[in-house]
């Protein structure tokens, strides 16, 4: 399951900037449906921008994706170094619309972007490589 972060203000829509969300729902998300995993809310914007950056990432920080309806370049730049795909949509998409596209895209062939985001908020489906895994394949036998 994949954790979603929506930038809401009312939790019906996204609908708020990135730097300036108070708050965020986070839902789980898989092939199988969704369910709302938590609802954070957050004080005031910070009037320091990188502390108001960090109080906001610090939110979504395990999320995979996270739709907002805005963001600015810095923010997006931090968002994306924490390993967080963000998504503009437009303002007052409903969060319910979006959610059954996820579970859609989840469900069937989901496009190169999301296969990425899947392997790496899911490090058992793509095992590392460690030496000891590399020995050689037992020689066949007649």
């Amino acid at each position: 399951m994949l954790k979603i972060g929506f930038a809401t203000s009312d939790g019906s829509a996204v609908d708020q900037h990135f730097g300036w969300c108070r708050r965020f729902d986070v839902y789980e998300v898989g092939p199988e449906g969704y369910r709302l995993f938590e609802t954070r809310e957050l004080g005031p914007a910070e009037e320091d921008e990188e502390d108001k950056i960090a109080s906001r990432l610090a939110a979504v920080v395990d999320c995979a994706i996270l739709n907002v309806c805005d963001i600015g370049g810095t923010a997006a730049a931090k968002v994306v170094k924490a390993r967080i795909h963000p998504m503009k949509v437009a303002k007052g998409t409903e969060i319910d619309a979006l959610l059954t596209k996820f579970v859609a895209v989840l469900a069937g062939s989901p496009p190169p972007w999301l296969r990425k985001v899947l392997k790496a908020h899911s490090p058992q489906a793509a095992p590392a490589w460690t030496p000891a895994s590399s020995s050689p394949a037992p020689a066949a036998t007649d």
